[in-house]
């Protein structure tokens, strides 16, 4: 039984060291994005709308339109935004 524990030790020791190392490595990886980001902000970009931007671009086309047509809703619902074009048409 005693050989059964120093396995499921060990095994658990390796998870333990793999999980360490990947936490290292995403918080290097999280460091050279703000720096990417410092220096786009140093030549003048908006880093909170490139932030926006790259969530934007994970999206796929129909999930970026879906909340742009929820989004146009709510705002002209709270008279942030006239009516859309196409309704002012009709």
């Amino acid at each position: 039984m005693s050989d059964a524990h120093g396995v499921a030790r060990d095994q658990l020791r390796a998870f333990v060291e793999r999980i360490e190392r990947l936490e290292e490595e995403k918080k290097t990886i999280a460091d050279d994005i703000k720096d990417v980001y410092g220096e786009a902000k140093s030549m003048g970009f908006d880093t909170k709308i490139l932030k926006k931007v790259i969530a934007l671009r994970k999206k796929d086309d129909q999930e970026r339109m879906e909340e742009e047509l929820i989004l146009d809703t709510y705002l002209q619902a709270l008279g942030m935004i006239e009516g859309a074009p196409e309704a002012d048409a009709a």
